[in-house]
């Protein structure tokens, strides 16, 4: 599904398995998750699995991904990325430097925030676009996950290239729905064809800036089969795009 939201000189991989052969780590990254529980391995395994078809995508050989600060990726010289995973769901995303500045990724279940963390990661603008909660089974779109995943893909692309911390309320987002809808809160809300997908682009207006990056940033999201994904990307020449 990650690559519906990516363009082509991305190198995408996803599975939906919970587990990966024994060996599939390097040595490095088996120390990094030692002493971690189950799920935790099996999440960092899957989504290092991920990202090793990915690197061979752009006809790189498979190394080892460790982390910086924050788990952040740390990619082979001239290489980019993102990764993520939720239950049910594991994506990587690669592209050189030359091609792409940055770049994220991020996946999560398609249900409500848990109680108490929508006022914690949405601004007041953004809750009366996105409107209620969607209560589960019933067909509508939860807007306030889609919101959640597209500012962590937000994030991911911000802070490898700022390396500043940007909280969930220093970004204002706006979605669009690519059936025609304006946005979230423009029609029912529900998911079309009987429930089976829909997706949308949406916008996110940074209300902490860098010059390294554009005050707004991009991105798609899609919902299918349970999950929400969303990507946001940013070319190198993205001055020379603001300026035309």
């Amino acid at each position: 599904m990650i690559e519906l939201l990516l363009p082509a000189d991305v190198s995408c991989a996803a599975t939906r398995a919970e587990t990966v052969p024994e060996g599939t780590l390097f040595p490095e990254e088996e120390a990094l998750v030692a002493k971690s529980v189950a799920k935790r391995r099996n999440d960092f395994a899957t989504a290092r699995a991920c990202a090793r078809r990915a690197m061979a995508g752009l006809g790189l050989p498979p190394v080892a991904v460790l982390h910086g600060h924050r788990g952040r990726p740390l990619w082979p010289e001239g290489i980019v990325g993102s990764l993520t995973h939720c239950n049910g769901y594991r994506a990587a995303a690669l592209a050189r430097a030359t091609d792409v500045l940055s770049l994220g990724i991020d996946a999560e279940p398609h249900a409500p925030l848990p109680s108490g963390v929508r006022e914690l990661v949405t601004l007041p603008a953004e809750r009366e676009r996105i409107g209620p909660p969607a209560p589960e089974g019933t067909g509508e779109i939860h807007w306030d996950r889609v919101l959640f995943s597209a500012k962590e893909s937000v994030f991911k692309t911000w802070y490898p290239v700022t390396g500043i911390e940007l909280d969930f309320i220093q970004a204002d987002l706006t979605f669009h729905r690519a059936d025609g809808e304006d946005g979230a809160d423009d029609g029912d809300g529900r998911l079309p064809h009987g429930g089976t997908a829909a997706e949308g682009t949406f916008t996110a207006r940074l209300l902490l800036t860098d010059p390294a990056l554009p005050t707004t940033l991009h991105g798609q999201w899609r919902i299918e089969d349970g999950i929400v994904a969303t990507s946001v990307l940013v070319r190198p020449d993205w001055k020379d795009s603001e300026g035309s």
